[in-house]
């Protein structure tokens, strides 16, 4: 499917191949370029350059190539799992585990584990991302939901778009959060100039709310617990850094650099999908801090 742009002049001086990287970010950055340097990016009708320096006003069109097949591999690899009915599994991901296949990520994943231990999973998001609904950053642990059927996956995506879903996590984040509870409500927008970064300096962006509670504190560091209402890419770590408190191990977003990003996914609740649920029935799941966390925590 062709993918066309007209490049706004908030875009004069950005780079195309930078341009597109923000405009389709399903793809990566290589499989961009590639198609360029073959001719399949068009700007104003003709092949440019990845290099190309945007003025505003360009027509830019993309013939997306023929994509590699990537296949979801059942593997034989432990799940923790944390709830279970005929709609939904609740897993608990480790951090450091990558959801699904994704460029150099083709074994290991939380995909390859799902498909070997469960015969019949939603198939909406297609064959590499089966009964996956929504995602944790590879770095972040925590609850995750999977969707068995298709009327589930469909069903849960409704509530995530309808921002009915309670998510909750537990975070560590530098200095001392001097309020006890607060709310976050910056747009967040992709950083101009670091391209893998989210920012929300620029006061412009998408709608995003956080709220975030003490738990406790100590010397140098704040325990926090945070809910998010929206579901913006990197929303905790990029809004508790704006407002002076970046999670620790975050490096990304002025974190200093430790064994993980210290951000949990604890506890959702969301309306049950199963056929058979009662009328407004709410599930709630929880993942347990893990080990590594809980001994950070005490050693403070």
């Amino acid at each position: 499917m062709q993918h066309t742009f007209i490049a706004e002049p908030r875009h004069a001086g950005q780079r195309l191949d930078l341009y597109l990287i923000d405009r389709l970010p399903e793809y990566s950055r290589s499989r961009l370029q590639s198609w360029i340097k073959t001719g399949l990016v068009l700007v104003n009708g003709a092949a440019a350059k990845a290099s190309m320096v945007l003025r505003g006003g360009e027509n830019i069109s993309v013939l997306p190539g023929e994509l590699p097949p990537l296949n979801a591999e059942p593997e034989d690899l432990p799940l923790d799992i944390l709830y279970e009915d005929d709609a939904v599994i609740a897993i608990n991901k480790p951090a450091d585990m990558v959801v699904h296949a994704g460029a150099g990520n083709h074994s290991g994943t939380l995909v390859n584990r799902l498909v070997h231990h469960f015969a019949s999973l939603s198939k909406v998001g297609g064959e590499l991302r089966p009964g996956i609904v929504h995602r944790l950053d590879k770095g972040t642990s925590g609850v995750l939901l999977i969707a068995r059927t298709d009327a589930a996956h469909q069903a849960l995506a409704a509530q995530f778009s309808g921002r009915t879903v309670e998510k909750t996590y537990l975070a560590l984040v530098h200095g001392k959060v001097l309020a006890d509870s607060g709310r976050i409500n910056t747009p967040i927008e992709r950083d101009p100039s670091r391209r893998l970064r989210m920012t929300t300096k620029t006061g412009t962006g998408r709608v995003a709310l956080t709220e975030f509670r003490v738990r406790q504190r100590f010397e140098k560091f704040t325990f926090v617990e945070v809910r998010i209402h929206t579901g913006r890419t990197h929303q905790i770590r990029v809004h508790l850094a704006s407002i002076g408190h970046p999670v620790v191990g975050d490096r990304m977003y002025g974190g200093q650099a430790a064994a993980r990003v210290f951000l949990h996914a604890w506890r959702i609740v969301f309306a049950s999908p199963r056929l058979d649920s009662v009328a407004g029935e709410r599930v709630t799941v929880e993942a347990p801090l893990p080990d590594d966390l809980k001994e950070w925590l005490a050693s403070l």
